[in-house]
């Protein structure tokens, strides 16, 4: 069907097969579908269709229309650049050839122009941030940290960004926020990023940031892992939390009791889920995006294996599914938190009300206190784990596809905690002078 493209045509899309043309920019259309899968598409040539985008409501993490329209008017620009030049090659043209290249090299001098105007936070906006969420899994976190992390350079136009603006924002960064080479690096890594389909999708020339060079750090960086004293005194704090959670339930009900009033229920072995949860993370090594997203349907407590599936949103930071062997600490943890009859939709560490857990900091940070633990983080679990099985002699390898690192460098941080193997090499050398 042909209709003038609208926001409340595009928020009104039908859930059936359709394609609707605009009637303002030919070539411009929404290809919908049965699925609520909608797209923007753009005829740039004949028997040529480019996919621009996710349609559907702005505030759903769809591309906006204008945007939409403005890269559709683009795509359009630039085929009919490359055929201009094509027709350069020629040097016989008819009036109306050279009347038709003439308009395509103007409709690019505006599609230029009005590209080099883009600036770094409209472009992480309105077009980045849309698509960066609706294909990767932590694409809101990704668009989140470009935005708090490079507002000193987001009111640049993009075309003005340069190796030495990006260097003047390390350095402050370094000097003035006083964080760390290694985080800069992956703060730099996702604008990296960012650039790269900026150039891809024509909004650069070059990638500004070709000649911006990672700082060296630490191969080993911070790996935190818990003494066996901190591990009994991080157990002995969860079990004074839930003791102390479920003697205050009861006193609770024995006061309304007294007043006739509808007792609360009666805690169980664990009270909430924070202790399963350490528990789980700490015999596991699952990331806490992992944690969080696990569902029930995920765990199979008769194999004793549980699933992290690239497919959940939040889970399998790799994007690789993974299945992963419980041990008998986190199989009993998970049995006896298993809830009576639960949904394998339901995840099994929900926050309020069901709802998908998104934080423990407050009460991760009163756990370590009470337990007397300095300097360790909810994520440093995932390196107790990692840490305590190179110590116990497994391989690296091993390691890798149990953490779920896509790349063994990874992994290569803890090879320092195994000295076994360093010992034995230098006993080699002893052996040998020794029989000189």
């Amino acid at each position: 069907m042909h209709a003038a493209i609208t926001q409340d045509v595009v928020d009104k899309l039908p859930r059936t097969a359709l394609d609707i043309r605009d009637t303002k920019l030919k070539g411009f259309f929404i290809r919908c579908r049965p699925s609520g899968h909608h797209v923007y598409m753009v005829n740039v040539s004949r028997g040529r269709i480019v996919t621009l985008g996710r349609a559907g409501r702005s505030d759903d993490g769809a591309m906006p229309l204008v945007t939409a329209r403005a890269h559709a008017k683009k795509h359009q620009a630039d085929v009919q650049t490359q055929a201009s030049a094509a027709r350069a090659a020629d040097p016989v043209l008819t009036i109306g050839q050279a009347r038709a290249q003439v308009r395509a090299d103007l409709a690019a001098a505006r599609a230029a122009r009005a590209t080099s105007d883009v600036t770094l936070r409209a472009y992480v906006t309105d077009t980045y941030g849309p698509w960066v969420t609706a294909n990767q899994p932590t694409g809101d976190e990704t668009t989140a940290r470009l935005l708090a992390t490079f507002a000193p350079l987001l009111d640049t136009p993009l075309a003005a960004l340069s190796s030495f603006a990006i260097e003047k924002w390390r350095t402050a960064r370094l000097t003035e926020d006083e964080v760390t080479a290694s985080t800069i690096n992956r703060d730099l890594a996702v604008l990296r990023g960012a650039l790269s389909r900026a150039v891809e999708w024509k909004f650069l020339i070059a990638h500004p940031m070709a000649a911006v060079k990672a700082a060296k750090t630490d191969p080993i960086g911070h790996v935190r892992y818990l003494s066996a004293a901190e591990t009994a005194r991080l157990v002995a704090a969860l079990d004074a939390r839930d003791t102390a959670r479920r003697r205050a339930r009861q006193r609770a009900n024995r006061w309304r009791a007294v007043r006739k009033y509808a007792l609360f229920a009666e805690r169980g072995h664990y009270t909430d889920h924070l202790t399963p949860l350490v528990l789980v993370a700490l015999n596991t090594g699952l990331r806490r995006g992992e944690l969080f997203a696990l569902l029930w349907g995920d765990v199979d407590l008769l194999g004793a294996r549980l699933t992290v599936r690239a497919a959940v949103r939040g889970a399998a930071k790799s994007g690789v599914s993974r299945v992963l062997p419980l041990n008998p600490a986190a199989l009993r943890v998970l049995r006896a938190w298993h809830p009576v009859n639960a949904p394998i939709d339901a995840r099994v560490f929900p926050g309020k009300d069901g709802a998908p857990l998104d934080s423990i900091k407050k009460s991760w940070g009163a756990l370590v206190a009470a337990a007397k633990i300095n300097n360790f983080r909810f994520h440093d679990c995932r390196h107790d784990f990692a840490s305590r099985l190179v110590m116990a002699g497994v391989d690296l390898n091993t390691v890798r596809e149990l953490l779920g690192h896509a790349d063994i460098k990874m992994t290569l941080r803890y090879a320092h905690l195994a000295p076994e193997h360093k010992a034995a090499a230098v006993a080699k050398l002893v052996h040998a002078g020794g029989r000189r």
